[in-house]
């Protein structure tokens, strides 16, 4: 990949939702965006700033004179959390009241030096720094760091408001209506739309942030998707027709993967908890596609009765299984895994509070993925070709399931609330069943179109070039 495309020295100002989810694939972006020459300034929030340190040391955040780190306030008190999904609708509505503010005083300091900020790279959930853009009279981009899918039912929310679907009648009422109506969607039901919008509540403030948000996206100068074309042609196609110009870069961590190695780039980490990679080295002695890998994502929260349900199904599974359990996997709960587990699971299972999820998913040890479904860990399990137990938790997760599952091929849902039975019959199909079979070589060849995309002449690679030179440096 070439080192720089630009003429003269382009100042990006990125802004990441405060979210690991978030965080990794708009540092991704500035890496790449790095490489086409530009300065970069990356804005933390004050909170993540200093976990980020706690987690990664000060190599994470340092050493580049043109790759720099600022923070601002996300306008929660020290006591507020923030680490858990169901503390998320209140870092939505702080960022939105609080933060434009501190974005705005932030570009008046960085333009004292040189060069000034030229465009703002927003997260798709931190539309004010759209504001924040057109103050200064440059371009404002949004990053979606979520599926193309995820977006267009997004984009279709106030249409179910209008239809009477939403709000619900009742939780469970009409949750299997068929939407059949969405250009470019495949049949979906109700429930398969993300979680926030199905609310019984007509005052509800998430549906209000979702509708809103989603609608100050057409303000953008350009929409930024983690995907590829190929993945999600049809969707893709229905949002040109609607939105600003849309520009597929993904899959992020391949592209990332043609950047020339330079020390300083390889230290900088945007992941906010300690990783094991102690993990690796016992993935190296299982044979090829044995091992079951599990992660629930940085924010997802299970009941006791979830994890003690899950725990014995891996071990009724009878594979090796590598599991990581974060320490607030359950909230409330000082002890996350059954009594006993630990030392009934040693000989076949690895337990790990984080790891480096990238390399153990293209480690061939593994053979499946039992995943949450955020978007991050869906591309990264396309990228190295794995298939996926699905088992969704809120807000895009429920329709990145179902394009998993019914479009893609490369997923098995685990239905309803989950027990110890289905889990380990559906890991042991996974690995082992002719259904697993089939979804492996999907998943194989999606990987294959996944490095088509970034590839020289790819649809990712080329986008990104169009990018830089039709939007940001303009």
């Amino acid at each position: 990949m070439e080192s720089s495309e630009t003429t003269k020295k382009q100042h990006a100002l990125c802004i990441p939702f405060p979210a690991q989810g978030h965080i990794n694939p708009m540092l991704k972006f500035a890496i790449l965006l790095h490489n086409k020459g530009f300065h970069i300034t990356f804005v933390h929030t004050e909170y993540n700033y200093t976990r980020l340190l706690r987690s990664q040391g000060p190599a994470a955040v340092g050493g580049l004179l043109d790759f720099r780190f600022e923070t601002i306030p996300d306008g929660l008190s020290p006591a507020d959390g923030r680490a858990e999904a169901r503390n998320l609708p209140s870092l939505c509505f702080s960022t939105r009241k609080n933060c434009l503010a501190p974005v705005s005083e932030l570009i008046k300091k960085l333009n004292h030096r040189e060069p000034p900020v030229s465009c703002v790279i927003a997260d798709a959930i931190m539309s004010f720094a759209l504001d924040a853009a057109a103050e200064i009279g440059v371009p404002g981009v949004i990053l979606r760091t979520a599926s193309a899918c995820s977006f267009l039912c997004y984009k279709h929310v106030v249409h179910l408001v209008d239809k009477g679907l939403v709000p619900l009648k009742d939780e469970k009422e009409y949750l299997d209506t068929p939407i059949n109506w969405i250009p470019g969607m495949i049949p979906l039901r109700l429930k398969d739309f993300p979680s926030f919008v199905l609310t019984t509540d007509p005052k509800d403030e998430m549906l209000n942030y979702v509708i809103t948000e989603t609608a100050r996206s057409s303000k953008a100068s350009a929409i930024i998707i983690n995907t590829v074309f190929a993945l999600e042609k049809n969707v893709l196609n229905a949002l040109s027709s609607i939105c600003p110009p849309i520009y597929t870069i993904g899959p992020l961590q391949l592209l990332i993967d043609g950047v020339p190695d330079d020390d300083t780039m390889k230290r900088m980490c945007s992941s906010l908890l300690p990783e094991e990679p102690e993990c690796l080295e016992w993935l190296d002695s299982k044979p090829k596609n044995s091992v079951i890998y599990v992660n629930y994502g940085s924010i997802a929260v299970l009941t006791p009765r979830q994890v003690t349900e899950l725990a014995w199904g891996l071990m009724d599974s009878d594979k090796s299984f590598l599991w990581i359990v974060r320490p607030d996997l359950v909230s409330g709960e000082n002890t996350a895994l059954p009594l006993g587990f630990s030392e009934v699971a040693k000989d076949r299972g690895f337990l790990a509070s984080w790891c480096p999820q990238e390399k153990v998913l293209a480690h061939g040890a593994v053979g499946g993925f039992l995943t949450h479904c955020g978007w991050n860990s869906m591309t990264e399990s396309l990228c190295s070709g794995v298939p996926m137990l699905c088992w969704p938790f809120f807000a895009d997760q429920q329709i990145n399931c179902r394009y998993a599952c019914d479009e893609w091929g490369v997923g098995l849902e685990i239905c309803g609330d989950v027990k110890r039975e289905d889990v380990g019959f559906l890991v042991r199909e996974l690995l082992d069943g002719e259904r697993g079979v089939k979804m492996k070589r999907r998943a194989l060849e999606w990987k294959e179109k996944l490095a088509e995309a970034i590839d020289h002449g790819g649809s990712s690679y080329l986008n990104l070039s169009k990018l830089v030179k039709d939007v940001l440096c303009v």
